[in-house]
């Protein structure tokens, strides 16, 4: 296969590097918390596998899967969804196949779209109401885009560079870790390129006990990244809801262990009448630099917004160095809450 211009390959770094003496906090969740009676608990995974190499096209696999624990604790399956990606290896990183579950005929108009730039427009183009009629598979597709971007950490670890760092300078204070000044920037600037992530072991998710905890996971191969989200939603008391989140992105290299290589927890406080955050924060669990963390706190600006406007207060305001856009995927994230309401034991969303 003819190589992308301006990529070149070269010797890759070990299955498991150093940790970078700049690196950002290395506390990851382990588990998950128990199930509680009378909660909807949704979870997510996306998986980059790369079976033909660093050149070969990307294959990314998306499953859900949305769980009502009742009163007494019993679980019930609410909805599934999947859905798998073909995507061509250049700078565009076009669509070539798309395959869904529940099959959706109209997202067969995502072959030949972008899977990274554009990609939420063409498919709100495409399918305006699939949000409303499927809205798991709708969660699924709206992390493709960041999910496809961050899938270059692997080609980077199997040796695949880009011949000028330089290029990169263009992404300069988009969020916390990209400021200039900062490690990345400071590190293309002095001709070395951009830096290489180390992260901690990932500890299991799973819960031993409790094989309900997640939908079905399978070991990632070598060099497989895995973007992983938990969204508990739970009845705090008589007058608030309570929404705890988990967001991780993994790395298994290959011959090594699985890494951490940004992960997030997220917990919000909301009025169950107008669906509006009174209390939310972020905590930063691992991070790829030092720099990084700081953006935790933008987490806080969503005190007082309707949870159904957060894509959009996300999208226009989240932006700069004080911010992090795997924090703001996150966060677009609890956009989902009204409908999550709707599917606790017992309780309809206003």
């Amino acid at each position: 296969m003819r190589m992308a211009s301006n990529w070149e390959l070269v010797p890759p770094p070990p299955a498991e590097p150093p940790l970078h003496p700049r690196r950002g906090i290395h506390e990851p969740t382990a588990g998950s918390p128990p199930r509680r009676p009378g909660s909807v608990r949704r979870t997510i995974t996306l998986d980059s596998l790369r079976p033909d190499g660093p050149t070969g096209n990307l294959i990314l696999i998306g499953r859900g899967r949305d769980l009502a624990t009742g009163p007494e604790g019993a679980a019930s399956v609410i909805a599934e969804a999947m859905f798998r990606f073909e995507i061509a290896f250049q700078s565009r990183r076009e669509i070539l196949r798309v395959e869904t579950a529940p099959e959706v005929p109209e997202l067969a108009g995502l072959i030949g779209v972008s899977s990274t730039s554009g990609f939420r427009r063409h498919l709100a183009e495409i399918v305006p109401e699939l949000r409303a009629t499927h809205p798991l598979l709708a969660a699924l597709f709206d992390d493709a885009p960041v999910t496809s971007l961050v899938s270059g950490y692997a080609t980077a670890r199997m040796g695949l560079v880009h011949g000028d760092g330089r290029i990169m300078l263009a992404q300069a204070d988009q969020c916390a870790g990209w400021a200039r000044g900062a490690t990345i920037i400071n590190s293309i600037e002095d001709g070395n390129g951009p830096p290489m992530v180390t992260g901690p072991r990932a500890p299991s998710l799973l819960v031993p006990d409790d094989p309900m905890a997640w939908h079905a996971l399978t070991g990632l191969p070598p060099h497989g990244m895995r973007r992983a989200r938990r969204l508990d939603l739970l009845p705090a008391g008589v007058d608030a809801l309570q929404v705890d989140v988990l967001f991780r992105d993994s790395y298994q290299s290959d011959s090594g262990p699985e890494a951490v290589i940004h992960e997030y927890t997220v917990n919000a406080l909301l009025d169950p009448e107008t669906m509006t955050f009174t209390e939310i924060e972020s905590t930063p669990r691992a991070l790829p630099w030092v720099e990084c963390p700081s953006a935790a706190a933008s987490a806080t600006r969503l005190a007082g917004a309707a949870a159904a406007d957060v894509r959009q207060v996300v999208g226009t305001t989240f932006r700069g160095t004080s911010t992090c856009t795997h924090l703001n995927d996150t966060l677009r994230s609890l956009g989902d809450v009204p409908a999550l309401a709707a599917m606790l034991p017992g309780r309809s969303a206003p």
